[in-house]
């Protein structure tokens, strides 16, 4: 039996994220974040997702492009425990492991059929920074995949929103309509790293297109510009 195999992949994400920066750290978390899974030439045929339009959810399963090491570490500091404590590798969900393979749950909003890209998945709540590599798409089988009573270790506590955001209407005018909302939500879960608290320091991060600057003092958020 061989000790490595090849994936292919087959298919990637549209996302409006342009770098891994300001990406919730989990899927499912912003609803209102729309993307769109399209096929590479080879996995365009529309019978591949015959069925697939009576699921409400799906499964990715996806590769860390761009968090790709020559080694890995046993253990790593989770952000969800301020970067501070250490677990093992395969107690977190961090990019850095031995496959970096990724897994997100995420809503099925529709299935169009182009004469350009063939089908396209269109998605809500994806975790991806656009042109993720797809490996593999599963349907979200609720009777199999939810457990209510499952325990969750040092991440029990769900992500909520944590930051009151100020944002300037002139300075939201400058988004698309339908991606305000998004972007609003995004920015209420703080996408600061956990180590970094400086009230003084300007972030930044592509959205849409777009370059968004803030800061953050004490709870509150400021959308300081938009280009």
């Amino acid at each position: 039996m061989s000790d490595s195999f090849e994936m292919q992949v087959i298919a990637r994400i549209r996302s409006d994220f342009g770098s891994k920066f300001g990406v919730p750290r989990q899927s499912g978390l912003v609803d209102a974040l729309e993307a769109a899974v399209v096929f590479e030439p080879p996995y365009r045929n529309p019978d591949a997702l015959r069925g697939l339009e009576g699921f409400s959810h799906i499964w990715l399963i996806w590769a860390f492009h761009q968090a790709q090491r020559a080694d890995w570490s046993p253990t790593v500091r989770p952000p969800r425990l301020g970067g501070n404590q250490r677990v093992g590798v395969f107690a977190s969900r961090s990019p850095f492991r031995p496959n970096p393979i990724g897994l997100s749950s995420v809503r099925l909003d529709r299935i169009e059929h182009t004469d350009a890209l063939g089908p396209v998945l269109h998605v809500r709540g994806a975790d991806l920074v656009d042109g993720t590599p797809i490996l593999d798409i599963k349907p979200y089988l609720p009777y199999g995949d939810c457990h209510p009573e499952a325990e969750g270790g040092f991440a029990s506590e769900p992500a909520r929103p944590t930051l009151q955001v100020e944002f300037p209407p002139t300075l939201l005018e400058r988004l698309p309509p339908d991606r305000r909302e998004a972007l609003r939500e995004v920015l209420a879960l703080d996408p600061r790293p956990r180590y970094q608290q400086d009230p003084e320091r300007v972030y930044g991060f592509s959205f849409a297109g777009h370059e968004v600057k803030f800061t953050v003092d004490d709870e509150v958020l400021h959308v300081t510009d938009i280009q």
